[in-house]
């Protein structure tokens, strides 16, 4: 028998507390169909592989994949080749996250520069008008 019983699921609560999201954001990514839950009346009950799902939408998420990647990566789970398609698709928009994120950290760090160049210039031209202004004292 393959029924799935209470100790095995998590209800929402669980989920969140678990995974430190809301129930809102499990709701979202059962609307979005990255997560299905079992159902038993209203209740939502969620599976050791809803509880694994979660957790590569949130470790996507954080690396700046769309969740309409994350989705078409979790569907490739389901393809039956021992998920080499799933990997290497992963590998490939992983690699082009790393190229913007490198990307925007250079220019983040050339922003940083120009502006603590702006800092040291104010800061020059304040002391000198306040050297000004007491020699006009």
């Amino acid at each position: 028998m393959t029924e799935t019983t209470e100790e095995e699921t998590k209800s929402i609560r669980e989920m969140c507390d678990a995974f430190g999201v809301t129930p809102r954001t499990l709701r979202f990514y059962e609307a979005k169909e990255l997560l299905f839950p079992q159902r038993d009346g209203q209740k939502r009950l969620f599976t050791k592989r809803d509880g694994a799902r979660l957790k590569l939408i949130l470790r996507g998420k954080r690396f700046g994949f769309s969740l309409e990647e994350i989705r078409q990566l979790l569907d490739l789970y389901h393809i039956g080749d021992q998920q080499i398609t799933q990997l290497s698709r992963t590998y490939e928009i992983a690699c082009d996250r790393l190229d913007d994120m490198v990307r925007q950290r250079d220019e983040l760090n050339e922003a940083i520069e120009e502006l603590q160049d702006q800092l040291k210039w104010g800061e020059k031209v304040i002391a000198s008008m306040k050297t000004e202004q007491k020699a006009a004292e």
